[in-house]
């Protein structure tokens, strides 16, 4: 990049994450570091087609640190799926004079941020913003810390129902295709089994035998993390067969669905947000674009956006093997 940057833009698109806004402020807040002009884009791409842009200041993104979901809000926009589409957001931001652009999403937002880069030549960088912290190349992404957060506190309520009736619960999570979520959850929340898409071991004459084992050692009830992606038997038919052949439990299911994704970010989320909303701005202020800033060991990094969206991410597998040792 040779063109001095005097305006970014930013925008946050695809589900909505814990921590979106204070991401939103770090880069405000960086623009009027570097004395630069900073543009909110409403409504993710779509804001983009459409030109619903407002100029942010400082001002503009106070309190917002310790607010969920994202004030610029988020939409699915088909139009920009298509060359046509993209042109025209890319007229857009010629027009408002803005020089690069910050997407704050996940994998769907940061392939969007590819196609304008290399249609257009034109900056991008990507925050990774998604409850499910499946992006590759950054140890952890905005939203997931409080989303684990609510997820262990609406187990451990569960757990006294449980307890209390002897009930086996199975509660689904969040996670789309990485077990992430599920996997962490299950833990901090003493999960008797977890299901998930990574672990390809899992049958339901395991859960049946983890059952029986669990009944022999003196449990009464049970916890089972079931991630939304997991293969074969959904959660309702899981139920209905557990039912059928271990009658002596009263088999209920809990789906958490969206409240996952509200709620104040936790303190962790908020300095994560911080930290690369600022070094997206940094990179950009470099010369870098196509890139994603990631976290590594508690440092800022950047990551290929390519990397990025790398779909081989592999789940912690020590993890794993926790979770099979501590669910006795």
């Amino acid at each position: 990049m040779t063109n001095k940057i005097t305006k970014i833009g930013v925008l946050t698109s695809g589900g909505d994450a814990p921590g979106m806004n204070a991401a939103i402020r770090a880069v405000v807040r960086a623009c009027v570091h570097y004395n630069i002009k900073c543009v909110g884009i409403y409504e993710g791409y779509k804001g983009l087609i459409e030109n619903n842009m407002v100029e942010l200041d400082a001002r503009s993104v106070a309190n917002t640190i310790n607010r969920g979901g994202t004030f610029l809000r988020s939409a699915r926009c088909l139009e920009f799926i298509e060359p046509e589409g993209r042109k025209v957001a890319y007229d857009n931001l010629v027009k408002e004079g803005i020089d690069a652009l910050v997407v704050i999403g996940g994998d769907g937002s940061f392939t969007g941020a590819l196609k304008l880069n290399n249609e257009f030549n034109f900056p991008v960088v990507g925050i990774p913003g998604t409850i499910d912290n499946d992006i590759n190349g950054t140890d952890y992404t905005i939203g997931y810390d409080t989303a684990l957060n609510t997820v262990v506190d609406a187990i451990d309520k569960i757990r006294d129902t449980a307890s209390s009736h002897n009930r086996l619960f199975l509660v689904e999570v969040m996670g789309r295709d990485a077990g992430d979520i599920a996997i962490s959850a299950g833990i901090g929340g003493g999960a008797e089994e977890i299901l998930i898409p990574e672990k390809d071991d899992f049958s339901i004459d395991r859960l049946m035998e983890s059952l029986a084992h669990s009944r022999k050692t003196g449990k009464t009830s049970s916890i089972i993390i079931v991630a939304e992606g997991k293969k074969g038997m959904n959660i309702l038919e899981m139920r209905d067969y557990v039912h059928k052949h271990r009658p002596e439990y009263d088999v209920r299911v809990s789906v958490l669905g969206h409240l996952q994704r509200g709620g104040a970010p936790s303190c962790t989320d908020r300095v994560l947000a911080s930290k690369l909303g600022v070094g997206a701005v940094d990179a950009l202020m470099e010369g870098l674009s196509n890139v994603m800033i990631g976290v590594s060991h508690r440092k800022a990094v950047t990551v290929d956006l390519n990397i990025a969206l790398d779909k081989n991410r592999k789940l912690d597998r020590d993890l794993l093997r926790v979770a099979d040792i501590v669910s006795l």
